[in-house]
């Protein structure tokens, strides 16, 4: 589900062109009549291709849910891991880092940006990525999350040294679950430049206490 930067794999012209076709097909289905008529079998239907076609290329609704989303992840995705700062490191071919930028972007600095440009690629999708939860209880966690996790978790290990930074980082992605964004913007009547500031604080108050002494082992008890 869902490849992970750099290339797809190649495929005949002729799956190529079916799978353009159930993509294309989704789409209009989700326009018109919203996500629940929004089934394998129909979009097979519809598209005009054999069932087993579409279950052999998407696996299952999160599959093609996941699909929907493929180029605007490919987009986000690239401009965290290769694009300018401070988002990106500044190494991508089209990146333009200020002179004597040589020194590494300030990690604390890259996880605010990082925070503030995944809500705003999740406003952009929202009703696909709450279409996603509700097909998938595991969704959130899958597709591209263990690339967001590492990504955050090695960021966060430079800023906040003593920490866990895998715990720092799930809970830093669990913050801005599109559920809960959803919820505080329709709910609590927040903006979203409004929640990109208080993920700022949550950030600041994370990155900003001294380095932690590391973890003394866990006692055995005696046998």
């Amino acid at each position: 589900m869902l490849p992970l930067l750099g290339q797809a794999p190649p495929e005949r012209a002729d799956a190529a062109r079916n799978r353009q076709k159930i993509i294309e097909c989704a789409e209009r289905m989700l326009a018109e009549c919203g996500g629940h008529q929004l089934s394998l079998d129909e979009v097979a239907r519809v598209a005009g291709v054999g069932v087993g076609t579409v279950y052999r290329r998407f696996g299952d609704r999160a599959g093609l849910l996941f699909a929907l989303v493929e180029d605007s992840e490919r987009r986000f995705q690239e401009s965290f891991m290769t694009g300018p700062p401070p988002l990106g490191p500044g190494t991508g071919p089209s990146s333009s880092l200020s002179p004597g930028a040589g020194a590494e972007v300030d990690p604390q600095a890259r996880v605010a940006a990082f925070m503030h440009a995944l809500l705003d690629h999740q406003a952009g999708l929202e009703k696909l990525l709450l279409l996603l939860e509700k097909s998938s209880p595991d969704a959130r966690f899958s597709g591209p999350y263990p690339l967001y996790h590492t990504h955050l978790a090695t960021l966060l290990a430079k800023a906040r040294p003593g920490a866990d930074p895998h715990f720092l980082a799930d809970a830093l992605l669990s913050s801005a679950a599109v559920t809960l964004v959803t919820f505080l913007r329709t709910r609590r009547a927040l903006t979203l430049d409004q929640i990109k500031s208080r993920f700022t604080d949550l950030v600041l108050s994370i990155c900003a206490g001294p380095p932690l002494p590391a973890e003394e082992p866990t006692a055995q008890p005696p046998r």
